[in-house]
């Protein structure tokens, strides 16, 4: 990174989670046996096939591979206060990233992604993805992104009993990921050290195309912000959105701007010592 950035040794993550994150989490582990459950089911083979489809099919990023990438990863781990995973760029034109494995997390980008993006925007995704490392997400999350999948596999186990079951854990799971995602914007903005990356960033994931960026507006994007803080006000607008999000794993694009403007006035501040 070209500016002078600021690290936190010893960073305390509960300093950065999200009160929905931690209501979430907390409501999670009240399950009986479900941590146990879906480290289980990671062991067995999931966590396997998602590091060797990331070892056979896409590259992973080094000092001489994608080496700004790798810059980029090493100032967030440095920030953040982590041992640096292992990163991968795989060819898909969806903007995404995701971070998976449960004994050994890794980061992956899509080409879409880094297509889109600028440098600065990266860093942002990437200080996000760390951030569920550092706040300890990558068990739930990677459960969460493939649920789908494991509820096929418990109903031909269970001769559908367990899909039931997993149908409702699912729900569950969504809601969490959702309130998770909160908690890794604030390590991202940690990160990037710059409300302005962050953004852009959010702007681009709501609308954003290569061939236009230039035609994107800041003031436009805070007023569709706004906008939505309007919405929320309405009781029956607020049903709308739950339906609507219901089985998303990420919350709208408006929602995580908003609540990060609020939490850099804030928390992040002070953090930042500002």
């Amino acid at each position: 990174m070209k500016r002078q950035l600021r690290t936190f040794a010893g960073l305390n993550v509960e300093e950065l989670r999200h009160p929905s994150d931690a209501s979430a989490t907390e409501a999670l582990k009240k399950i009986p046996g479900l941590d146990k459950l879906l480290a289980k089911i990671l062991e067995v083979g999931l966590e396997r096939m998602f590091y060797v489809e990331n070892v056979a099919s896409n590259l992973r990023v080094t000092p001489k591979m994608f080496p700004r990438l790798h810059k980029s990863l090493v100032w967030a781990t440095k920030i953040l206060d982590i041992a640096e995973p292992e990163m991968y760029v795989t060819v898909d034109p969806v903007p995404n990233a995701w971070t998976y494995g449960h004994t050994k997390p890794f980061i992956t980008l899509t080409s879409g992604l880094i297509d889109m993006m600028t440098d600065e925007e990266l860093f942002f995704v990437i200080g996000h993805e760390a951030g569920h490392i550092k706040a300890g997400h990558v068990l739930y999350g990677t459960m969460a992104r493939n649920i789908a999948a494991i509820i096929a596999l418990l109903g031909e186990m269970t001769l559908g009993i367990g899909a039931l079951v997993a149908r409702g854990l699912a729900f569950a799971l969504y809601e969490w990921y959702r309130c998770a995602e909160l908690t890794s914007d604030r390590a991202a903005l940690m990160c990037v050290q710059d409300l302005e990356v962050a953004r852009s960033t959010f702007m681009k994931l709501a609308g954003g195309t290569t061939r236009l960026v230039a035609e994107m507006d800041r003031e436009e994007f805070l007023r569709q912000i706004r906008e939505y803080e309007d919405v929320d006000r309405s009781t029956l607008d607020r049903a709308y959105k739950i339906l609507l999000t219901v089985q998303r794993t990420h919350p709208f694009a408006m929602q995580r701007a908003k609540e990060l403007e609020l939490w850099s006035e804030d928390g992040y501040a002070r953090l930042m010592g500002t």
